[in-house]
Parts: structure tokens; sequence; C-alpha cells
């Protein structure tokens, strides 16, 4: 293992996100609208899930547990972002990369956990409505939301003393807008073959096993749908776990491609739109998703905005 001492960067620089330094300004007023939008969105969620007593519920207590996870993943990257649009000296410190990583790791490994957690209690609501109560007990809920953070929390420091215990003594731009696997193992000072291989271990586990944990709930939902005898029974029922299912899409569409796709098809700037797709529109698209597709948030919304109107 490579001692911390061995390290000679002790600063990291961001390459511009664009080559074209007349939308600079652009960028940062359409990032910061979508953060904003993003950061407003979620916070409304965890009030409406929090405040009104008929969202009292698992699938509506995984939610909140998921937009609080979009603040903190959004805030782990964008702001910086936002403050190298503005900047011309666009770094970060060694400690406040490995910091950034760290976090970006535990919140993004966690929601992974957690939209399989959210799969699974769609599958026992629809596969198996009459023991519900009992398959999904509060302390089922807050035992797959804590297994959920503590695999984030493991999983990513383990990847981040391995990838900070690498010595880095040249190059110390980073072609990225965060600190992330790939760009910053390409600046190590060793060959990072092994490093690499066992990066993409760790991403397999950690997405593809919630990823197929999801698409077996959903095997099992779509096959419990289709055996329903009403058109609108079967529509009814997909209704609720849809908004779910196109928040999976989203999030692991872009995750898959980013960090499982082979070295050969890999570039920076596409590898930069991926990432802000992930770490961004996902983020500010899912409340939306959530109160355009979903009736009861839709109510509760509304009684809401009813309450604070007659006070």
């Amino acid at each position: 293992v490579t001692s911390w001492n061995h390290t000679v960067v002790t600063y990291f620089e961001f390459l511009p996100f664009s080559s074209i330094p007349e939308i600079q300004g652009s960028l940062f007023c359409l990032v910061l609208l979508m953060y904003l939008s993003t950061l407003v969105g979620n916070i409304l969620i965890i009030m409406i899930t929090v405040i009104d007593a008929a969202l009292h519920s698992p699938m509506y207590f995984f939610l909140k547990n998921l937009s609080f996870l979009e603040i903190g993943y959004t805030t782990s990257t964008i702001p910086k972002m936002l403050v190298n649009f503005l900047t011309k000296r666009k770094g970060i410190s060694f400690l406040g990369c490995a910091t950034q990583m760290y976090a970006f790791s535990l919140l993004g490994i966690t929601e992974c956990c957690l939209l399989a957690a959210m799969a699974y209690d769609r599958y026992v609501a629809i596969c198996h409505p009459l023991r519900y109560t009992t398959m999904m007990s509060w302390n089922m809920c807050f035992l797959l939301s804590a297994v959920s953070w503590l695999t984030g929390v493991l999983v990513a420091l383990e990847q981040t003393t391995f990838i900070f215990t690498l010595p880095y003594c040249g190059p110390n731009r980073i072609n990225h807008f965060f600190c992330d696997l790939l760009p910053l193992l390409k600046l190590a000072c060793v060959d990072t073959y092994k490093n690499e291989i066992i990066t993409y271990i760790i991403a397999v586990l950690c997405v593809m096993v919630p990823f197929l944990l999801i698409v077996v709930s959903y095997v099992r939902i779509l096959h419990t749908i289709l055996k329903m005898p009403s058109a609108g029974g079967k529509r009814k029922t997909f209704s609720t776990c849809s908004s779910h299912l196109f928040v999976v899409t989203l999030f692991y569409g872009s995750g898959i491609v980013t960090y499982l796709r082979p070295k050969a098809f890999y570039s920076s700037s596409s590898n930069k739109l991926l990432s802000l797709s992930y770490t961004l529109m996902s983020p500010m698209m899912n409340p939306l998703i959530y109160s355009l597709r979903n009736k009861e948030v839709k109510q509760a919304l509304k009684r809401l905005i009813a309450k604070n109107t007659n006070t």
C-alpha cells in the first residue's frame, strides 16, 4: 500500500467544462437554475411527506429518503462547479478532493441501494398485498434504509482510501467538473490497470447488484399485473410504480453508461455530459416525476397549498 507521504500533488485543477469561453456565463446560469430547481423540488417532496398524514407510509418514507439523498448528491458537486465557472483558478485541495469524492460516492451508492429497497416495496405491495403491512413494517423500512446508508458509508470509505493512497506526483489537471474515480486514476503516477479492475468490480457489485434486484422485482410485478382481469386494474396498479420506474431508468441509464462502458468508448467530453445528467438532471426530474405522475402526491400538494392560502 502506498503511503500518504508519497503524494506530491496537494492541489487539483479542473479543466473548463467547455472549451468555448463565451458560453461559460450561459452555462453558469443554466446549471444554477437547474440546481435551485433540484433543491426546491426535493425540499417540497420532503415537506409534503412529513406534513401530510396520508403520505405516512413505507413508499413515501423511502421517497423522503431519496429526496434527502438527491439534495446531498447534487450539493456535493454542483456548488463547486458553479464557483469554478466564475473563477480563473478552477481547483480544489487534495483533502477537499478526497472529501468531495467520498461524499459523492457515499450518496450515489446509497441511492443505488435505496432504489432497490423502493422496488422491493412496490413488489410486496403489488404481489403480496394482503401481507404488505407485515412484510413492510416500519422496522423493515428502517432496516432497509439503514443497510442502504451503511453500504454507502463503507464502500465509499474503501473506494476513497483506495484512490487517494495512490501516488500523485505529476499532472494535477482533472478533465472533469468534480473529483470522480476514472479521471483521478488517469493522474496517478503508477500503472493503474489493477486499480481500474478493482474499481469495475466494486461498480458491478454496488451498481449492478441493486439494479438486478430492481429488474427481478419488476419482472415479478409485471407478471402479477398481466394476470389481472381488467385493463383498468392493470393501469391503476402499474401507475403506483411507474414513477419509481422512470427514476430508476434516469439514474441507472446514465450511471451504467458512464462507469461500466468499455474503456475504448470513454471520452472526457461525453463523460462530463453523462455525469451532469445523473448528478443534476436526474435529481431535478425526480420531484417532477413523482408530483406529475402520482395522484397522492398531487393531492397532498393541493392540500398544502390550500392550507397555506387559508391561513
